[in-house]
């Protein structure tokens, strides 16, 4: 299916070239300052398992969360490949605070996503620059336990979604729920909601083994009214449109990236405050043992594969967002694929090192003063988001048949 290119004289989207390396550079370092601002008490933090306030506040004073609104309305005009570095780099402290700015990041996209026209995305830009509001979720297509049913102003919402991520310290809720009625029945609706809305409770119930402060409880809906002003649009298979999923997928890849960097030099920290080697190695100090570096060494350099084909990969959806209408259905289709390759060893090699390090570290590194599981609990947790063995599956069936998955919020 093709798609007519956009005749009107403003551009589709206004991320226009890519990000230069003085901005990288400066938006690496404010991460890094937040970063080590969440490290110094991450453990701590996510024992006590309470609502991340404190933490969406510091997001908002560091300025990240307007990294990418245009200039023009307020943000800080910043490109995805920044925006992707970020991620990465609170990840390596906190990845349920990374994973918080991650869905912020592409909730907020959808005001580009899901208006074509620039004219009418400038209230929304101008709005979350303004008030530097946090953009939770409640999207999940697996739980679409949702009626709305259209009325004479707008809608009314009714039901309840889990794993809506942000949604307890967002400013705004991102919702995504099915007509029930009239002849819009069956589409998709994107609209959002401000905090505290009539008829919206915030279910303390996000309580699981990693990712815990992520903010990404339950939420419920009675008797909403949705007006029109609340309105983004119906979600569609316009290829433009349909690269919300695999931007959140690319999210993912270096959200899994930073845990695994983090866990490699959390580990490095470890082995190197052990002063003896074990009694049979002939090394004088433990870091020197042969069987340690090996071990380490074989992280390290599968971390610095994930990692290259991330930095990759970023700049290759960067550049596609800056085609605007000119995105194919094959465009689309061969970026989700890239990402789905780093989707799957992302995933793989996070997994394995969080759970391998432990072999270098040794037994004093389970010490829970130490926190070490922290990072292997968040990567198991969200690595299980949308089963990986799919995201094989996509990678396998393009590279023998030529085929792409259907369009979902999944693919």
């Amino acid at each position: 299916m093709s798609h007519p290119l956009n005749t009107t004289a403003e551009p589709r989207t206004h991320w226009t070239g890519g990000a230069s390396a003085a901005e990288l550079e400066d938006w690496s370092s404010i991460a890094t300052h937040v970063a080590q601002t969440l490290a110094g008490d991450a453990v701590e933090r996510d024992r006590a398992n309470e609502t991340p306030y404190r933490e969406a506040r510091l997001l908002k004073a560091s300025g990240l969360v307007t990294l990418l609104v245009p200039e023009q309305f307020g943000g800080g005009g910043g490109h995805w490949a920044t925006a992707l570095e970020v991620i990465r780099i609170l990840a390596r402290a906190d990845a349920s605070i990374a994973q918080l700015l991650a869905y912020h990041y592409i909730n907020e996209a959808n005001i580009l996503f899901s208006i074509p026209e620039p004219r009418d995305r400038e209230r929304w830009f101008r709005a979350t620059a303004q008030g530097q509001w946090i953009w939770g979720d409640s999207v999940n297509p697996t739980d679409p336990d949702l009626t709305l049913v259209p009325t004479e102003d707008g809608y009314r919402l009714n039901g309840r979604k889990r794993y809506s991520t942000g949604s307890a310290v967002g400013d705004v809720l991102l919702v995504n729920a099915r007509v029930s009625e009239g002849p819009e029945t069956g589409r998709i609706l994107a609209f959002v909601l401000e905090h505290g809305r009539r008829g919206v409770t915030y279910v303390d119930d996000w309580d699981f083994l990693g990712q815990r402060l992520s903010s990404s409880n339950t939420v419920t809906y009675s008797d909403v009214l949705v007006g029109e002003d609340d309105v983004l649009g119906f979600l569609t298979e316009e290829p433009y449109s349909a690269l919300v999923t695999p931007g959140i997928q690319l999210a993912f890849g270096n959200l899994y990236l930073g845990i695994a960097e983090g866990a490699l030099a959390k580990g490095r920290e470890l082995i190197n405050a052990r002063p003896n080697a074990w009694f049979l190695s002939t090394a004088s100090k433990y870091r020197h043992d042969p069987f340690v570096q090996r071990l380490v060494g074989e992280l390290k350099a599968n971390t610095a594969g994930v990692a290259a084909l991330a930095e990759r990969v970023n700049r290759r959806f960067e550049h596609v967002l800056t085609l605007g209408e000119e995105v194919t259905d094959t465009v689309r289709g061969e970026l989700a694929i890239e990402i789905a390759e780093l989707k799957v060893i992302s995933s793989d090699v996070a997994t394995r090192l969080t759970h391998q390090i432990f072999e270098a570290t040794g037994t004093s590194s389970t010490a829970s003063k130490h926190g070490f599981d922290l990072y292997w609990r968040n990567i198991r947790t969200h690595s299980l988001h949308d089963p990986v063995d799919y995201k094989k599956l996509e990678v396998g069936a393009h590279f023998l048949n030529g085929e792409f998955q259907p369009i979902s919020l999944y693919t």
